[in-house]
């Protein structure tokens, strides 16, 4: 802690301190020797890992007339030294207890499932070995691995149900339980076979992939269908089982192999794609192109060599005959019989024919064109966490800050749950097994996790209410997508507006955001938030210096803002080891030195020529105010509205209704020529 009184007395400034410390804490390289290339290194004494050491520090080194002997002015002779603790930044609490929140990073490549059981093994042992004791407890707070292990469970249940709705329709088509088992066998052996050579391309099996191989199930028996059919109609025919295999097999081959073909050719784009799309459904194409070429192979020699075995001999006692079912084989046969007919006429009658193929065609094709859905981003999943960025009024400190969120959270109370396995009544939204939120300066996040993970989006209107009750506050509160990591990613809309003038941007976002509230209004589940603000509503304080007056005070502009700065709240000078951990080195004046705005002027300043000088005195002081941040997109300053449209309305309509009610009517009623509008997101 510096007194600037001192500092006047002994003709230095905050600078020579500054510089001293830097100094003293440092290690510089200055050169190579020429020949042996070897790099000299200026190094301080020791790291000012104590507090004797930064006293120690030699400010300045003078030689005493009187006694012809060095005199040295330490920094403990006029500063007071000590270990103190930074001001807190933020405000985090867990169910309403005070919280240290931290994340773990796994590296590039490493497996999500694998690394979270390891972190669980850690926090377990943490818990019994560290903490007892402590007064403490350490919690997960959210694992991404139960939803994948969750969605991984679904696709397998959906391989091993599409299975046998493949081979209940098999067995209703070929009536031959025998056959049906060999075909059955088509895909166990594909599945299999295409987890082996995922692994040898080097593809992971995730969610993506996986439901690939799931689309797959159904394709894979296609061309085993194709095999078998033909086989199975000459072992009908009264061919032996060997001949029936070899020939059948023979026939179709050919067209199997071009159908499967067909089916990779689809996926190639996919593969070669560097788009976002490419990224997204190379895993879904690689499995299922990998699938389709092994269950090529699989039906020209696993089936063929089945079929031999399961479809009988060669006496005419084991001819396979297919089971007949009464009511379903008259109702095939009559349609059979229609078909070959209709068939049968368009074939005799050309322009009928060509009729039919263009009446077809049309209708297929104005049905396209009608009943086309909108588009719509990825699908969001349902992750078991809602979470949510709320931006305040412009002005708030942390105190205000961490108010509104203890507002919340009281209002969230009556939702958490006391047992995190009792049910919750189905009219009620679900309880809350996990609330917390993180409180800044500038901005608030919060979250929430259900006991039910099937409900989680019940709870975003309870988090919404409590938060935007509070005047002027804009944010997103949403259920986090499984293909997106940022916060209000995926299922959001950005309206920028761009300028040469920020006044000018300021006052044509206002107008767009009223019209977003009445298009995309706050009731029908929409969401909306600007970045950074629509008013320049931050008190600022602005120092202008005047250069004159500094001259004759020996000053610099720079040693002025060094002077503002650790009067004020303190400057950072540099770190250093302080008993095995990183500390920062902060330069302060005395503590309740400027407790209102309007005392910035009174900040003391040490002048080289032993005097103390109010900032007034060289510097002009003006109390306005400024933007939260500054926002810049191709070089204009830019301030977006980020909008989120409600599940029920998709992104291409929200994207229509933002063109057509809110962008026109602005550039009808009229904008500034340098004002511009784009859409991204």
């Amino acid at each position: 802690m510096v007194h600037p009184e001192q500092l006047a007395r002994l003709q230095l400034t905050v600078g020579d301190l500054l510089q001293s410390l830097r100094q003293a804490n440092v290690s510089l390289s200055v050169g190579d020797v020429e020949e042996g290339k070897r790099r000299y290194i200026v190094r301080s004494e020791g790291e000012l890992n104590s507090v004797e050491r930064v006293r120690e520090i030699i400010v300045r080194s003078d030689v005493d007339k009187e006694t012809g002997q060095p005199a040295r002015i330490k920094l403990g002779d006029i500063a007071d030294v000590h270990v103190g603790y930074k001001d807190p930044t933020a405000i985090i609490r867990v169910l309403g207890q005070p919280s240290i929140p931290f994340n773990a990073t796994r590296e590039v490549g490493a497996n999500v499932i694998e690394t979270m059981a390891g972190i669980r093994e850690v926090v377990e042992d943490i818990n019994e070995s560290v903490i007892p004791g402590t007064g403490l407890m350490l919690q997960q707070v959210y694992d991404e691995t139960v939803y994948i292990n969750s969605s991984i469970e679904l696709v397998q249940q959906n391989i091993w149900l599409g299975g046998l709705l493949a081979a209940i329709v098999m067995l209703l088509f070929l009536r031959s339980f025998r056959a049906t088992l060999t075909i059955s066998i088509a895909i166990p052996v594909s599945i299999v076979g295409a987890f082996v050579a995922m692994a040898a391309l080097g593809r992971s099996i995730n969610v993506v992939s996986l439901a690939g191989l799931a689309f797959a199930v159904g394709m894979v028996v296609d061309a085993a269908i194709v095999i078998l059919e033909s086989i199975f109609r000459m072992r009908e025919a009264g061919y032996s089982g060997r001949r029936a295999a070899i020939q059948g097999a023979q026939r179709v081959w050919g067209a199997v192999l071009v159908s499967a073909l067909t089916t990779v050719m689809v996926f190639l784009p996919i593969l070669t794609t560097k788009l976002e799309v490419g990224q997204l459904f190379r895993d879904i194409a690689v499995a299922i192109s990998v699938a389709v070429i092994l269950s090529l192979l699989v039906s020209v020699t696993v089936i063929p060599s089945l079929s031999r075995k399961l479809l009988g001999g060669v006496d005419k006692d084991s001819v396979v005959v297919r089971l007949r079912i009464p009511i379903l084989d008259d109702l095939a046969a009559r349609f059979v019989a229609l078909t070959q007919h209709f068939i049968g006429g368009l074939i005799k009658r050309r322009t009928v024919a060509l009729l039919w193929v263009a009446l077809v065609a049309g209708s297929a094709l104005l049905f396209a064109v009608k009943f086309l859905p909108s588009l719509e981003y990825l699908p969001e999943g349902n992750n078991n966490l809602v979470f949510g960025m709320i931006v305040p009024p412009p002005g708030y400190n942390l105190g205000t800050m961490t108010e509104i969120a203890s507002n919340m959270e009281e209002a969230v109370r009556p939702h958490w749950a006391e047992d995190p396995d009792a049910p919750a009544n189905p009219d009620e939204p679900p309880k809350i097994s996990r609330f917390f939120f993180v409180s800044t300066r500038a901005m608030m996040f919060v979250g929430a996790i259900s006991n039910d993970a099937t409900r989680v989006a019940d709870l975003i209107p309870v988090l919404q209410k409590p938060v935007f009750s509070e005047p002027g506050t804009f944010g997103f509160i949403s259920q986090p997508s499984i293909f997106g990591r940022g916060i209000g990613t995926g299922r959001s809309i950005d309206l920028d507006i761009t300028g040469t003038t920020l006044e000018e941007i300021l006052v044509v976002a206002s107008r767009a955001a009223q019209k977003i509230f009445t298009v995309l209004p706050r009731s029908e589940g929409h969401q909306f938030r600007p970045n950074p603000g629509l008013e320049l509503g931050v008190p600022e304080v602005r120092i202008v210096p005047d250069r004159l007056r500094l001259a004759d005070n020996s000053l610099s502009a720079m040693e002025l803002s060094l002077a503002v700065d650790v009067f004020n709240d303190g400057l950072r000078v540099d770190e250093t080891m302080f008993d095995g951990r990183p500390t920062d080195i902060t330069l302060l004046g005395p503590q309740n030195m400027v407790s209102a705005t309007q005392e910035i002027q009174n900040i003391p300043v040490a002048t080289p020529t032993g005097r103390v000088i109010p900032v007034s005195s060289v510097a002009d002081v003006e109390i306005t105010a400024g933007p939260t941040a500054i926002r810049h997109r191709e070089r204009l300053r830019t301030v977006t509205l980020e909008i989120r449209p409600s599940p029920e309305l998709t992104i291409e309509e929200a994207i229509d209704l933002i063109q057509t009610e809110i962008v026109a009517p602005l550039r009808e009623e009229g904008v500034p020529p340098s004002i511009r509008f784009a859409l991204s997101g």
